[in-house]
């Protein structure tokens, strides 16, 4: 497969991109090379190889969830820069 002009406006349009002229040539070249690499990967023997479903064999070690409360409200408030009572106090976003 070839990429020409009209390939490349084609795509642009669906991925709603605008491309200038010289864009559209150099992208019309870059996907060339994308696709020449693709064909060389075709070439490759994989043959008695599996396909993987992960990059790497190896596996995260989780621990169990364990429901606790580590901050109580008290706790929460002691750095707080400012509070009022049993809230955090905080500048005003909304006018």
């Amino acid at each position: 497969m070839i990429i020409n002009k009209e390939t490349v406006e084609s795509i642009a349009h669906l991925a709603r991109l605008e491309l200038e002229g010289k864009e559209t040539e150099k992208m019309v070249t870059e996907m060339n090379k994308i696709l020449e690499w693709m064909n060389q990967l075709d070439q490759v023997d994989t043959e008695g190889v599996a396909p993987l479903i992960h990059m790497s064999m190896e596996t995260n070690v989780l621990r169990e969830d364990e429901v606790n409360n580590t901050l109580n409200h008290e706790r929460a408030l002691v750095n707080a820069p400012k509070k009022d009572s049993d809230y955090f106090r905080v500048p005003k976003v909304i006018e």
